[in-house]
């Protein structure tokens, strides 16, 4: 129930999720006071469970969680861990969400190392999955072996590509760019990764090149921020320009039903929140600012992730790549 705009924002869009899958139950986690003023306008699948608590965005999260048991994030964890839910979404402090569900869901076995990907849209294609978003600021070449993996497996089972091609982010297509730890990437997963097509600078990384994108939390998060801002810069200009003259309004008019499938194209509120892929349950990080339609889109992706069987996908491809030679 956290995020920039809560609790209206996470409430209303759990209702819109609410009417759409009537026959899927949700659980709101927060203050029943706060909860309350929106009670009538709940469908009959909304129930409500009270926790007391919650944690500051600018929280230490290691501190937070542990010593915060009523937090709201951290009592939709434990309904995750005792299978009272089948996953869960919260746009509040990222580093406390990702705490909660190590200490609470638990890593798979054989993952070292859970990472958070992002969808990225693309000029064309479906968007490019990328991951690490920001879970794992420092890496060795088997880390990054490891978010290729399960890349792989959330690409073939949630965004129903059969091959996804996997890229390795870097300042330069040659297999000698690069750090060290990214060079060895680079032979690794060329070795071990059906659907590897090299490593890909990010001037390339949304004209279809790939549709997983591999890299360390620091890159990872620095793109995704960066993509965000630039993207919220863009539209706002595109406005202004629009609204300048009586002419150019008169153009926006007739232009209204492109620019809207312009925008829903490259509107981070469409593409969902970040999977933190590699725990024992459905966790998915909602954008903090997300909107009411941000947080619809965002439940519906993990009712999507728990129908098609993600987490059953992605321990299977973990067990295949542990008796290669582990993960």
């Amino acid at each position: 129930m956290g995020g920039d705009h809560a609790p209206k924002a996470p409430i209303e869009g759990a209702i819109q999720a609410a009417l759409e899958h009537r026959q899927v139950e949700f659980v709101l986690v927060g203050r029943e006071e706060v909860i309350e003023p929106y009670r009538a306008s709940f469908p009959s699948n909304i129930q409500v469970r009270h926790a007391s608590d919650t944690i500051a965005s600018d929280a230490e999260p290691v501190r937070s969680v542990r010593r915060q048991p009523d937090a709201s994030l951290v009592v939709a964890a434990t309904l995750v861990r005792d299978n009272v839910v089948d996953g869960m979404v919260s746009a509040g402090n990222t580093g406390a969400f990702m705490v909660a569900g190590l200490l609470f869901v638990g890593r798979m076995q054989g993952i070292e190392r859970p990472a958070l990907a992002g969808l990225l849209p693309s000029f064309q294609g479906n968007g490019v999955l990328l991951l690490d978003a920001g879970a794992n600021t420092d890496c060795t070449d088997a880390h990054l072996l490891s978010f290729a993996k399960m890349g792989q497996a959330y690409a073939q089972v949630a965004m129903k590509i059969e091959h996804p091609r996997i890229g390795l982010i870097n300042i330069g297509a040659e297999p000698n760019k690069g750090s060290e730890v990214v060079k060895s990437a680079y032979r690794l997963l060329k070795h071990e990764m059906e659907g590897f097509v090299g490593n890909i600078e990010s001037r390339e990384m949304l004209h279809d090149v790939c549709d997983v994108l591999v890299c360390d939390g620091f890159v990872g998060n620095t793109l995704v921020k960066f993509y965000e801002g630039a993207g919220a810069g863009l539209f706002e200009e595109l406005r202004a320009v629009f609204m300048q003259t009586r002419l150019t309004r008169l153009s926006a008019l007739f232009l209204r039903q492109s620019l809207k499938k312009f925008k829903m194209r490259f509107d981070y509120a469409e593409y969902g929140g970040g999977p933190f892929l590699g725990v024992n349950g459905i966790l998915v990080k909602a954008h903090g600012s997300s909107n009411a339609r941000a947080f619809q889109v965002t439940i519906n992706q993990a009712i999507k992730m728990h129908q098609n069987g993600l987490i059953h996908a992605l321990q299977e491809a973990i067990a295949k790549r542990t008796e290669t030679g582990g993960v």
